[in-house]
């Protein structure tokens, strides 16, 4: 299926007053322009202007192709938010522009964004020609349009021959010839509540977005001091565990010298290539050591039980809400004692790649707009699949419903020979009324009922959707099904950032508070053994070496 990205913009020199729109359609994943259209209305509001534009790029999208994909995005907060369903459509003369606009291609075709105003930069000067056109009484024509040539293009125009593109963008302007005469009779609406809350929201955001370059610096800069603090005490524990592994070769030669048997070694020692735990839980980073960092995925990804169910300590079981823990048969600590269990069920943990929301780090649960994958995912999950290949051990793979979970999963598949199976509880939680908002957003709409949610497990989102202990039961019970049916194989599970973090967190025993103590990167491998007597062993956590290869 091919995928559209459209931006759009519409503005009006006085509002109302001379007003004109301006709509781009690009091929999503090279970025290469299809078709350009704009248009001077006469005198119109911001907000008529900003929907012709939506109505002109969904129009020449549907001339390219009406199976497309297409991603809208736009600058104007209310827009987006009307046409995702979000903000109610208050003014009379906005709700029929938003029917046509809806009635150009399914609902599940199209989803929506918000951008900042630099960002789009083609579409406004496509209005702005087509403004400054009707001050002379012309109309806009393509021919003589320089936006394209004054806006950098968002990706590298690709090397290769433009294929149909050029009798598409003929088709998409006959289109839009078509819908012209509707557009310039549209009478002039007045200054309404909606071209005010639009003009407030911009100023909003537009304050919101410096705050949240602030703070990601700041969180930047914390997590460099936490990740040198990791190492620093990795290289403890690493020295302390060369020191008692010399002692106990020492002690076990002096009992083999005395013509004894040596006692079972401690669980210091762990097999060459896996990482043990630092004391405070946390794993060294996995981007440090080179070749070591491979050895250490190759043996996380394998099947086989053999030594590595050796290192297995005993998992503590935990009375967080909404848990529920398999119930081990018998228990053991460390690996003296414990007896031959056979290969464990190991799932391998994908989180899907990034998404058009993914780097503005938006809310996007189960609940939203289902995006599918942007042209940076879909690169993302062909070098998982290659980096899978090479390993060879995967046997099935399972993938969340979502739409950007199994077009990574499909991906993968495709290239391990394998079918994509479809689990409904590997699906992400449903964020409620917080789809599609940044973490900033909500604190400044919905401040007490975010502050519970973190204080919580039990806390929904606003608006009824799922809270953290409703994903760990269902997680729970999805892990118990999964294990039972792949006993001793190695499965790919293609999921989301909390049924991820919640599969690793109920393998260690640890409390909810820990989900927000994780970094789970987009594209990232994690891997969880699982055996026959209930205990689990994190093998792997947040990899992404195959992204950087």
């Amino acid at each position: 299926m091919r995928e559209f990205i459209v931006e759009a913009d519409g503005g009006s020199r006085g509002n109302p007053g001379p007003a004109g729109y301006g709509a781009v359609v690009r091929d999503a994943a090279t970025g290469q322009t299809l078709a350009e259209a704009a248009e001077y209305l006469g005198v119109a509001t911001n907000n008529v202007a900003e929907y012709s534009g939506l109505l002109a790029g969904l129009r020449a999208a549907r001339a390219l192709d009406p199976a497309a994909r297409v991603h809208v995005r736009m600058d104007s907060k209310l827009v987006v938010e009307q046409m995702s369903g979000r903000w109610k459509i208050k003014h009379p003369a906005m709700k029929p522009l938003a029917t046509e606009a809806r009635s150009l291609f399914p609902p599940d075709q199209v989803t929506y964004e918000w951008i900042p105003r630099e960002q789009n930069k083609h579409a406004d000067r496509l209005a702005n020609e087509a403004m400054d056109a009707g001050a002379k009484g012309e109309q806009w024509s393509a021919s003589t349009s320089r936006a394209a040539l004054d806006t950098p293009a968002a990706v590298p125009e690709p090397s290769g021959p433009p294929g149909d593109a050029a009798a598409g963008a003929a088709r998409a302007r006959a289109a839009l010839a078509e819908g012209r005469s509707a557009a310039a009779a549209r009478p002039a609406v007045a200054p309404a509540e909606d071209d005010i809350e639009a003009e407030a929201v911009r100023e909003g955001a537009a304050v919101r977005e410096a705050e949240g370059v602030r703070e990601a610096e700041a969180v930047r800069e914390a997590e460099a001091v936490r990740e040198a603090a990791v190492v620093r005490e990795a290289e403890a524990v690493r020295e302390a565990e060369a020191v008692r592994e010399a002692e106990a070769v020492r002690e076990a030669e002096a009992v083999r010298e005395a013509g004894g048997t040596a006692a079972p070694a401690p669980a210091e020692a762990a097999p060459a290539g896996e990482q043990r735990p630092t004391p405070s839980g946390e794993q060294p980073p996995s981007s440090a050591g080179g070749e070591a960092s491979a050895t250490l995925v190759e043996q996380a990804l394998s099947s086989a039980g053999g030594e590595a169910s050796a290192t297995r300590v005993e998992q503590a079981p935990s009375s967080a809400a909404g848990e529920t823990p398999a119930a081990p048969t018998e228990q053991h600590r460390g690996w003296s004692a414990a007896p031959d269990l056979g290969a464990p069920a190991t799932l391998v943990l994908l989180r899907h790649g990034e998404t058009p929301l993914t780097p503005q780090k938006r809310f996007s649960g189960s609940g939203g707009t289902d995006p599918s994958l942007s042209a940076a995912g879909r690169e993302q999950a062909y070098r998982v699949a290659e980096a899978l290949a090479r390993r060879g051990t995967i046997q099935a793979v399972i993938s969340s419903p979502l739409a950007r979970t199994r077009e990574t999963a499909e991906i993968v598949a495709a290239r391990l020979g394998l079918d994509v199976a479809v689990e409904e509880g590997l699906r992400e939680t449903d964020f409620g009324a917080w789809e599609g908002l940044t973490f900033g957003e909500v604190r400044e709409r919905h401040p007490d009922d975010l502050n519970a949610w973190l204080a919580d497990p039990e806390a929904r989102p606003t608006g009824g959707g799922e809270s953290f202990a409703e994903t760990a039961t269902r997680i729970a019970a999805t892990r118990d099904k999964l294990v039972a049916a792949h006993a001793g194989r190695t499965v790919l599970l293609v999921s989301h950032v909390t049924p991820i973090k919640t599969f690793v967190r109920l393998a260690l025993g640890a409390p909810p508070e820990s989900l927000f103590r994780m970094e789970l990167s987009a594209a990232s491998l994690s891997a969880v053994a699982y055996y026959a007597d209930g205990n689990a062993s994190v093998r792997l956590f947040n990899d992404t070496s195959h992204l950087r290869s």
